[in-house]
């Protein structure tokens, strides 16, 4: 099985628009372990829209087109499709109903160009419109199966996930069961760990492995076929454990949408332990990356922005001494800076970040030298960070490397 998501629309060609549309629809389909082996976008325009139909039809066995389905003059993906299959397109009297009490209840008049949008493929399978009124449908050919949905990313996900994943999974449930599971990795390359689980990726079949790497980290989903559920599991419980027995140490989580800083704030949230930061070279952003979470008051009391010397001094009252001795990116500054804090605020944990964001090196260490320290007065434990990327950039990654400290540490006070 190939699927192919051909997008509609100018304005995803002018970029006036994002296309998030083809990256949900390519999740939702290696879901259910059909890969996506192309992508195309067209303009609103009769003869490309035809010739790319056309070209999908010849390549991949699953196309799903998304928009140009409402009620301008330029919507006419169903017109183009209906072309090229040879089918009918007929008026859903239910689709048309909804539109024509849509109007009446928003007391106003419905005009001609609204009928199109409860056009459906005769004969064929009709997708309800959950969050809008341009109904989609599946068109079943000898060679192929075309899906066409609403390009307003609201209704296209709602559509998937009410209509077209529940007809995908009836369509190939003779397949067997599909599960998928999502490990998550910090701390770690892309290449680095593809490299270390090189002799179980080249060996897969069953489960697969496909990893991709995100902003700050690397996820593995790892997909099994069985004939049940259970089966399923066991499959992907026997590889996890291989790939763990490799990669532990930098293994943080599960999930397709977890992230460092939810897996740190469940966790900080459930010790009832409250955190205070100390910023340097992140200027904040520690402290602004934990509030950006709802219910953080519970847990985090305030943050101190000690750019400059004088105020690492005055208000964090950290000790001439070590600021002559040690300068102000050191092991030493950083555990002080997280001691203190912690004191100030009244808080559980204390955490600091000091280091050279970059362009320039200071105090004679190069750019990207990072010092993070948590304090929870007994104990103050310091990691050294030599990163390699842009101001901002390594400013962000000191950012996680602070999450992922905070979450380690938690985790042993379990």
């Amino acid at each position: 099985m190939k699927a192919e998501i051909i997008t509609v629309g100018t304005e995803l060609l002018m970029g006036q628009v994002i296309n998030t549309n083809s990256a949900t629809i390519a999740r939702e389909l290696a879901k259910l372990s059909i890969p996506t082996y192309y992508q195309q976008t067209v303009g609103d325009n009769p003869e490309r829209m035809f010739e790319s139909i056309q070209l999908a039809s010849s390549r991949s066995d699953l196309i799903i087109l998304s928009g140009g389905l409402g009620p301008t003059t330029d919507d006419i993906t169903k017109q183009v499709l209906a072309k090229f299959v040879q089918k009918e397109l007929v008026e859903d009297e239910e689709a048309m109903d909804k539109i024509i009490r849509f109007h009446k209840q928003s007391h106003r008049p419905m005009s001609p160009n609204n009928r199109p949008q409860a056009l459906a493929f005769e004969g064929e399978t009709v997708f309800k419109n959950h969050n809008g009124l341009a109904i989609g449908g599946a068109v079943e050919t000898e060679k192929n199966i075309f899906i066409v949905l609403p390009g307003p990313p609201s209704e296209l996900k709602m559509m998937l996930e009410k209509e077209v994943i529940p007809y995908l999974k009836e369509k190939f449930s003779n397949e067997g069961t599909f599960v998928s599971r999502y490990l998550r990795f910090f701390g770690i390359g892309e290449s680095r760990l593809v490299t270390d689980l090189e002799q179980l990726i080249e060996e897969q079949t069953n489960p697969t492995i496909a990893p991709y790497a995100g902003m700050y980290e690397v996820v593995l989903r790892l997909t099994a076929n069985g004939d049940t559920k259970e089966e399923c599991e066991q499959l992907l419980d026997d590889l996890e454990e291989k790939i763990l027995s490799v990669e532990r140490e930098y293994f943080y989580g599960y999930g397709e949408y977890e992230t460092l800083l939810s897996i740190t704030s469940d966790l900080l949230k459930n010790s009832g332990l409250s955190i205070a930061s100390a910023e340097s070279l992140t200027g904040g952003l520690f402290a602004s990356t934990l509030i950006s979470v709802e219910g953080s008051s519970q847990y985090v009391l305030g943050s101190c922005v000690a750019y400059q010397e004088a105020i690492k001094k005055n208000q964090l009252q950290v000790s001439q001494e070590i600021l002559e001795t040690y300068g102000m990116v050191s092991v030493e500054c950083a555990e002080e800076m997280a001691e203190n804090v912690r004191t100030i605020f009244g808080s559980d944990l204390g955490i600091s970040f000091t280091g050279i964001a970059g362009p320039s090196p200071m105090e004679e260490k190069e750019v990207g030298t990072v010092f993070i320290s948590l304090a929870d007065g007994v104990e103050t434990k310091t990691i050294e960070l030599h990163l390699a990327r842009n101001r901002n950039g390594n400013r962000e990654y000191a950012v996680q490397y602070g999450l992922n400290k905070l979450r380690k540490y938690l985790l042993k006070k379990q």
